[in-house]
């Protein structure tokens, strides 16, 4: 296995199987190896099958050969290229940033949820701190 393969090589496989961990690519008649879900694509994939199907064509990169437990890691993002971070602009350029009203942000809800929260749950423990002391 490791004569024909190299750590670092990037060969054209076909999918064989996928699991919800990830999926299998047959390298050649005799030797599939795994490309774990998060070596499928940049960013965060919740389901596999968004991404891949069996029968497919991908080309992989290999990570590692084992040759005592006889496995291969793959990986398919390692084969594309990284998606572009949105750059950041100026406010002042935004044409439409002037007139957008103003969101609360997730961290503003956050803690105006925990308040409610913990007035919720004192007003309760207090009632029950009443019952327990009559």
């Amino acid at each position: 296995m490791s004569e024909k393969f190299q750590v670092g090589q990037i060969i054209e496989g076909t999918v064989t199987g996928i699991k919800p961990f990830g999926a299998f690519v047959s390298l050649d008649e005799t030797t599939q190896g795994l490309v774990h879900i998060s070596h499928i694509t940049h960013g965060y994939l919740e389901n596999i099958n968004d991404a891949v199907k069996v029968g497919d064509q991908v080309k992989v990169k290999i990570l590692s050969i084992d040759t005592e437990k006889n496995k291969i890691s793959l990986s398919i993002k390692e084969t594309q290229e990284k998606p572009k971070a949105p750059s950041s602009r100026p406010s002042s350029s935004r044409p439409s940033a002037a007139k957008a009203p103003k969101k609360e942000t997730p961290t503003e809800s956050f803690e105006n949820l925990m308040k409610d929260f913990m007035k919720f749950s004192n007003d309760r423990q207090a009632d029950i701190n009443k019952r327990l002391n009559r």
